[in-house]
């Protein structure tokens, strides 16, 4: 080449101006100067190769025959200078020298396809560079010209072919019209075809048919062309090995295909490709290559989108610093600038969403804002800059609160909008950011503008995302978040309508697995809640209910909407609850929100939310069942709110409000001081924080006023009273007509007046009190829960009314309000149940006519209150408190009005509750599973889920478990079905007289009960209705009598008490055996026969059995009839049912342990066990557990084989705990709440050797919790326990005496011997063993 250049010099020096052949040598010198250049790159060439091409231009004139090659060769060096260079000026001229060229060559001339040719080339690029229209298509023209004279065959042709397409190609790239890109295409494929492998156009060609498929790809969304378009640049590629100049552009190429791939079909091999694919290509792009930006951008789009897909932290962070680096080499002015500041704007945007980096938000909207300074209006750019931008504001606005932020991004956002114009791709995403901003302006600060325009785009967006449009979820989701947020404010129907329909039309297009699905059942889910919330339609909650489970059911662990989900499903049961009552809504509300509360770490920002939700449900649970637990933990909860929510926080009013109302709720039930004082100064703190027009204010003075009156009604302080009254008047003038509190406020109001009344007796103040309790109770509808509550609270102030003022209208309105009691259908409260203790009462002291009838409503009221509660030794208290004297007052009542027979059910039904519950899991079921096939399949399934109840039954000393409600649950269902059959109807229902009368078909049952009103006997025949047997004692003398008795069993064993014993047995005599006795020879029960005590209230303390004159010549009840006890009725009837298989083997345990830790050793219990042994051998078989053998477990294990048992031990009562009651074990006790976990298999005796063995709670001695009742529940038919001490020797006595007298002849042992075989032995050792002793065994059953 340096050859020929020099060659051409010295021919040129040769060849003077003027010579004829000088043009052809300058020519020539110029070709040979642009070929080096072309080769080597040495822009001096280049230069020298124009001026030489311009000299010779000067002297071939027009007409001369080299003038047509000169113009050329000049404009082909000059358009080369601009390619390299960019003076738009080379470009310019190069243009106008081919027109020149083009003007002198006609149709036929050599030199026209070339000028044709590049005369097009050169608008081309000028378009390219300055964007006339007119260039392009010019260029079109002469290029399809070029092509017409380039025929087939021609060696020109494919570089024709290709130009057009190119051309074509750009004109499909700025006016998008499809038949540019149809027709460049298939420009494009007829070049490949005349490049055969080996033809240099074959790689571009290859390249660029390549790049129009992608482009028709991203047009038309055809598949087959982007894997034409992969294969074709993998072609090229593969031709442009290693070193090849152009390899840079085919690795890109193939990059962006298999890019364009991943992002359609999510492929990971094709975007990891694609990535390696960008890598490679920078690798070999050198530093301050033109390309170069485009190259590290390309790997930076392609390792976000990466971390986009599979969240590596690394993909971002690499991302970032490439992108950075693509900042750092297009400094301002460069052409990619633009696109480089956004692209790293919106990866730190990212990562500050991953990680929360404030400053990487705050770099991207410095990033956005640089994008937005450089990208004029018009910039292709623009709108995506102005919308990033807002973005990072609106981010920005929602991570600080900053107004302004957000304010900035409305205006970016309007901005956006006005230069996206109808049609525009991106005119839908601005108007549903805009509105977006606009809710959250609103929601910020309260223009309802803001919302109504915010509506206003979310429709304008959905017009424009038809139906089959991949954003037309969001679109519909977004516009009915906007109409139920006006809703909540407006309270439009129209609006909550609107939003529900779109809701479902969201949810209808978010199939199972669509990613919009959890948001959308969510929202549909909220909006239901809603509905009901404002129209109480019920349909509307159960289908909230069950959108919320479905929302739960996609949401696993992990996922953002899971703790939503969870609170907002816990919600609507709690408000189910509330509505109807069903315990295990709330059970279930709990559950969830402990689990909510689980994924809300400290720090969430809705843990306060969370732990004030989980403390009211906890709280509202209390209120229906009694369990302290709750409530203190409830208390804790609301603590724990207050401490996260400071002075200011939205939150902070409602959890200072709560916290209070734990406090106070607790001080009404266990008379805490403190608990009050407290309560007091937190709701002080929230009515400080209130202000008038404060939609809290409200309740905040009204329970201020609750706590204050009732540290009046403890403390007696006036001033509080005062003031209670005072801020009750201001909470009813502003609970206007139609506000939630206004009835409570009636009612709390005119129960102040009513004390105040009380106290100082001014008549106004309770004329006052009645208006309001009658303004109160118009609000609560029959069926509404609090009802009861506000009719209690009238009919007390009438009732006073009329002790004050004897208006018999008074005292008539009580009562008949009163009577609507018996009438209510819905789930019982404690509050219901109080109003009608307190209607019993009233008709009590005013022996008023509907007494009766107030009687059995309470104790209905009792049976479905306590079958809420599990039947559970944690709700023992409840049932305690909730019992109380009621069954006792009843029966009294009952005798008292000649219904002896109502009084047996009425006693019945009042008493022994927890036991009679704990019952419905064991009743016998041989009836109902010889009734049928369908009535065998029910007792099967009873029989299970009774045995699961049994299991799953007390297994921690926590609140029972979710199992337990589910369980219970489908009982009642079960229950519901058996009662439907023919002979069923009254399954598990409390039993009719009867039904009891069938417990004295082996001897009368003696029912001795102590009420205030009247202390009665009434005598069960089995032949005839009960006897009434009116006992001449007051209750509070038997109470005197019952605790001068339990004071002294304390001292037996210590000291001689047998005149004090033996006057405690007369006076029985006296006052309640002996007029029994009298009653019992009257009705032809003879001499020696049994009898069956069933003892009531301070009855079931004294040794009835043991009663007599104890006077020479005169019978003692034991000389007259042999006594058993029973603690109910229907326990005597179930035992008498359960009949022993006559032909069975018989298996005997005998259980002794007398060296149990911690207790005095029992020497005689080995000679007891061995006693027994021998006495039982020839008769049954006998298994011995003793000492180190005889363990909880092993006692346990060996119940589940044996029928009979003989228990020798320490007997540890627990009058306070008697659930903890129990038998002393060599590792341990064995407590009544392992028996009555148990299933023993028809067990027949036990024989209880053991102290205070029939020894119960001392506060409700009616319910009868101790440990030989256990045994009898248990499934033991008879039971023989101990009153008091026992002594050891004196034990082994008896136990002897015992056994000798229960064997007879028939080989075989009959528990219904026991009690005249107990009766026989201790008659026997009369004379051996003192009176206290021969009296301390008792039997119990048949």
């Amino acid at each position: 080449m340096a050859d020929r250049v020099e060659t051409c010099r010295a021919s040129l020096q040769s060849c003077p101006p003027g010579h004829s052949d000088r043009p052809t040598i300058l020519n020539d010198l110029g070709f040979s100067l642009y070929d080096r250049f072309e080769q080597q790159g040495i822009p001096s060439d280049l230069d020298e190769s124009i001026e030489l091409f311009r000299a010779a231009l000067l002297i071939c004139p027009p007409g001369h025959e080299l003038r047509p090659t000169s113009l050329n060769n000049l404009g082909m060096g000059l358009y080369e200078r601009f390619t390299q260079r960019g003076v738009p000026s080379d470009l310019d001229e190069a243009i106008e020298l081919f027109r020149a060229t083009l003007l002198i060559c006609p149709p036929g001339h050599e030199l026209r396809p070339t000028s044709l040719s590049n005369l097009g080339l050169g608008l081309h690029d000028r378009f390219k560079q300055q964007g006339v229209p007119s260039d392009l298509d010019e260029a079109i023209e002469l290029q399809q010209a070029a092509l017409l004279i380039r025929p087939p065959g021609h060696s020109d042709r494919p570089i024709s072919l290709n130009n057009l397409g190119l051309c074509l190609y750009e004109r499909f790239t700025q006016q998008g019209l499809p038949s540019d890109l149809d027709e460049a295409i298939e420009l494009f494929r007829a070049t490949l075809l005349i490049c055969p492998p080996g033809h240099e156009l074959r790689p571009t060609s290859l390249s660029n048919l390549g790049l129009g498929l992608h482009d028709r790809f991203k047009q038309q969304g055809v598949p087959s062309d982007l894997d034409e378009a992969i294969e074709l640049q993998r072609a090229a590629l593969l031709i442009r090995a290693p070193g090849h100049s152009d390899r840079p552009i085919s690795l890109n190429n193939l990059g962006l295909c298999l890019y364009e791939r991943f992002t359609q079909q999510g492929l990971p091999s094709d975007l990891d490709e694609a990535i390696e694919l960008f890598r490679a290509t920078l690798l070999i792009c050198p530093p301050n290559h033109s390309l170069r930006p485009t190259y590290l951008n390309n790997v930076g789009m392609g390792l976000y989108d990466r971390f986009k897909q599979r969240g590596v932290p690394s993909d971002l962070d690499e991302a970032i610093e490439l992108q950075r680096a693509t900042l750092l080499i297009c400094p301002p002015g460069h052409s990619f600038r633009p696109t480089s500041l956004n692209n790293l704007g919106l990866s730190l945007y990212d990562r500050f969403k991953q990680r929360g980096v404030l400053s990487d938000l705050d770099e991207a909207i410095e990033l956005q804002r640089a994008a937005l300074l450089i990208c004029p209006p018009g910039h292709s750019v623009r709108p995506t800059s102005l919308n990033n931008l807002s973005m990072g504001f609106y981010n920005r606005f929602k991570q600080r609160g900053v107004p302004s932020d957000l304010d900035e991004a409305i205006e970016l956002q309007r901005a956006t909008l006005l230069i996206c114009p109808p049609g525009h791709s991106f005119r839908p995403t601005i108007l549903s950011n805009l509105g977006l901003s606009l809710y959250d302006r609103f929601e910020q600060r309260g223009v309802p503008s803001d919302l109504d325009e915010a509506i206003e785009l979310q429709r304008s967006t959905l017009l424009i995302r038809p139906p089959g449009h991949s954003d037309r979820p969001i679109s519909l989701n977004n516009l009915g978040l906007c109409l139920y947020e006006r809703f909540t404010q407006r309270g439009l129907p129209s609006d909550l309508d609107e939003a529900i329909e779109l809701q479902r039309a969201t949810l209808l297009i978010s199939p199972p697995g669509h990613s919009f699905r959890p948001a959308s059942l969510n929202n549909l889910g909220l909006s239901l809640y809603d509905r009901f919330k404002q129209r109480g339609v019920p349909s509307d909650l159960d289908e909230a209910i069950e959108l919320q489970r479905a929302t739960l059911l996609i949401c696993p662990p992990g996922h953002s909407l899971r703790p939503t989900s969870l609170s907002n499903l816990g919600m609507g049961l709690y408000d189910r609850f509330k509505e109807r009552g069903v315990p295990s809504d709330l059970d279930e509300a709990i559950e969830l929100q402990r689990a909510t509360l689980l994924i809300c770490p400290p720090g969430h920002c809705d843990r306060p939310t969370i732990l004030n939700n989980l403390g009211l449900s906890l709280s509202n649970r209390f209120k229906q069942r009694g369990v302290p637990s709750d409530l203190d933990e409830a208390i804790e909860l609301q603590r724990a709110t207050l401490l996260i929510c400071p002075p200011g926080h939205s939150l902070r009013p409602t959890s200072l409000n709560n916290l209070g109302m734990g406090l106070y709720e607790r001080f009404t039930q266990q008379g805490l001081p403190s608990d009050l004082d407290e309560a007091i100064e937190f709701q002080r703190a929230t009515l400080l924080i209130c202000p008038p027009g404060h939609s809290f204010r409200p309740t905040s003075l009204n329970n201020l006023s609750m706590g204050l009156y009732d540290r009046f009604k403890q403390r007696g302080v006036p001033s509080d009273l005062d003031e209670a009254i005072e801020l009750q008047q201001a909470t009813l003038l502003i609970c206007l007509p139609g506000h939630s509190l206004r009835p409570t406020s009636f009612i709390n109001l005119g129960t102040s007046f009513y004390e105040r009344f009380i106290q100082r007796g001014v008549p106004s103040d309770l004329d006052e009190a009645i208006e309001l309790h009658r303004a109160a109770l118009l609000l609560y509808p029959p069926g509404h829960s609090d009802r009861s509550l506000s009719l209690n609270s009238l009919a007390l102030c009438l009732r006073n009314r009329f002790e004050q003022r004897c208006a018999p209208s008074d005292l008539d309105e009580a009562f008949r309000l009163y009577a609507q009691l018996s009438h209510i259908a819905h789930a019982v409260s404690r509050e219901d149940l109080t109003a009608a203790k307190s209607w019993a009462t009233s008709a009590e002291e005013k022996n008023h006519d509907s007494v009766l009838v107030a009687y059995q409503t309470a104790l209905k009221f009792l049976d479905q209150h306590v079958t809420i509660l599990s039947s559970s030794p944690l709700h023992f208290d409840i049932v305690r408190m909730a019992t109380a004297s009621l069954g006792m007052d009843a029966f009294s009542c009952s005798v008292r009005h000649g219904a002896l027979t109502t009084a047996v059910e009425m006693v019945e039904q009042g008493r022994a509750v927890f036991w009679t519950h704990l019952a419905r899991f064991r009743t016998p079921l041989d009836e109902l599973s010889m009734s049928g096939d369908t009535g065998a399949a029910l007792a099967e399934e009873i029989k299970q889920l009774s045995f699961r109840l049994h299991n799953a039954f007390g297994r921690s000393a926590e609140d029972p478990s979710p199992q337990i409600r589910q369980l219970t649950m489908q009982w009642e269902d079960v229950i519901s079905r058996i009662r439907m059959l023919p002979d069923f109807p009254r399954f598990l229902l409390p039993p009719l007289f009867s039904d009891l009368q069938k417990s004295a078909e082996e001897g009368p049952v003696v029912i001795v009960n102590a009420s205030q009103y009247s202390c009665d006997a009434l005598i069960i025949l089995s032949d005839q209705d009960p006897v009434h047997v009116p006992l001449h004692i007051a209750q509070t003398k038997v109470s005197k009598l019952s605790s001068e008795f339990q004071s002294l069993s304390g001292q037996f064993g210590f000291s001689n008490h047998l005149y004090k014993l033996v006057d405690i047995l007369r006076k029985l005599w006296r006052d309640v055996v002996d007029s029994v006795v009298q009653a019992l020879k009257e009705s032809k029960v003879h001499r020696g026969s049994r009898i069956w005590w069933c003892p009531t209230a301070d009855f079931t303390l004294l040794p009835l059995h043991a009663a007599g004159p104890y006077e020479k010549k005169k019978d003692n009840l034991s000389d007259i009839y042999v006594s058993s006890y029973t603690p109910t009725l229907a326990t005597l009837v179930r035992a008498r049912q359960q009949v022993s298989g006559d032909a069975s083997p018989q298996h005997f345990l005998a259980i002794g342990q007398g060296n149990s830790k911690g207790a005095k050793a029992l020497e005689y219990v080995a000679p007891e066990l061995a006693v027994v042994a021998r006495i039982l051998a020839p008769v049954v078989s006998v298994t011995s557990l003793a000492d180190g053998d005889a363990t909880v477990q092993g006692a346990l294990d060996a119940l589940n084989h044996n029928q009979w048992l003989h228990l020798a031990c320490h007997g540890m009562p627990n009058r306070t705990q008697p659930f903890d009651s129990s038998f002393a074990m060599c590792d341990g006790p064995l407590m009544i709440k392992d028996i009555i976990r148990s299933n023993w298999q028809n067990p027949e005796f036990a024989f209880l050797s053991a102290c205070h063995t029939t020894v119960g709670d001392e506060k409700s001695p009616d319910e009868s919790i101790h440990l030989a009742a256990a045994m009898q529940f248990s499934g033991f038919r008879s039971v023989i326990g101990s009153m008091w001490s026992i002594d050891d020797e004196v034990a082994r006595q008896v136990v002897s005496a015992f056994y000798r007298n229960l064997v007879n002849g028939s080989g075989r042992l009959d528990c219904t011997r026991a009690a005249v075989a107990l009766h026989k032995a201790v008659k026997s050792l009369r004379k051996k063993i003192p009176l206290e002793q021969q009296i301390v065994f008792v039997h119990i059953g048949v």
